[in-house]
């Protein structure tokens, strides 16, 4: 009886407290019951049962992705050798190639949030080589597999209602959501919270697009630094508060560094 009572209790504890209702696991063996409860949950995160349910249909649990989570290595390195692994002079001759091509932008992107062309290239650069591979999984399935996984559940279930904002508000289809293992989107790896905070319509044609449209990536990327608190016409060097800005957007050392010396190289 005993028994019988819990059950009946957590039932009903269940549906008032929608966020618990799905629980996370270690393995695909739940992933499409945790799926289908997520779906019926819609509403609670404020989105629409049906867009859900769409754009969610048919994604299965990926392995590959959960792999991935628990082997990150890159991180693990000297600074020395992470530069020497992610950087090279083409780069940054690429860079200030980029620069110049696209001057009239950064000089706009520059004007409205104090943020140098050099700090957006180096970050574009580093992050997808300037739009050459901004990666080819699917951001939902990315997120979902990794939302349903125990180890950051929270974190991902997050991410995965911020992705389907996006989808809800026709910034981009699913098929289009294309990204990194992780569900980082478009050519500066915006976590999907990331694009719903700080993506902005440079090219004002109705659409935050961080996959396609180049003026939107490097004015979204200043408007996320800015928002963190970077100051215009300072230095960002390691010890100054820009460089702390930089650490916002990438916790890693090496990687802060990395963005820190190459803008420097770009820009000389």
């Amino acid at each position: 009886m005993r028994i019988a009572l819990f059950s009946l209790f957590t039932i009903l504890f269940m549906s008032v407290t929608p966020a618990l209702s799905a629980t996370c696991g270690n393995g695909p063996g739940g992933y499409e019951a945790w799926k289908q409860s997520f779906i019926a949950n819609s509403s609670s995160y404020g989105l629409k049962e049906r867009v859900v349910k769409k754009a969610l249909q048919g994604l299965t649990y990926n392995k590959k992705v959960v792999r991935l989570d628990r082997n990150q290595k890159s991180f693990k390195l000297s600074f020395k050798q992470f530069y020497a692994k992610r950087v090279n002079n083409a780069m940054i001759k690429r860079g200030q190639k980029l620069g110049k091509t696209y001057a009239r932008i950064f000089n706009g992107i520059e004007r409205k949030y104090g943020v140098p062309a050099p700090v957006i290239l180096a970050i574009w650069g580093l992050e997808t080589n300037y739009g050459s591979f901004s990666g080819n999984m699917s951001v939902l399935r990315s997120l979902a597999t990794l939302a349903y996984d125990c180890r950051r559940s929270k974190f991902f279930t997050n991410e995965l209602v911020n992705a389907l904002m996006i989808v809800q508000r026709r910034d981009m289809t699913p098929a289009e959501m294309k990204g990194a293992w992780a569900g980082e989107i478009g050519q500066t790896q915006f976590l999907a919270s990331s694009y719903m905070k700080y993506a902005v319509d440079w090219d004002r044609n109705g659409k935050r697009d961080l996959v396609r449209s180049i003026p939107d990536v490097l004015a979204s990327t200043a408007n996320y630094l800015q928002k963190h608190g970077w100051r215009r016409g300072q230095p960002w060097g390691p010890g100054t508060a820009n460089y702390r800005v930089l650490k916002k957007w990438n916790k890693a050392s090496v990687y802060v560094q990395t963005i820190s010396v190459m803008a420097e190289k770009i820009g000389s």
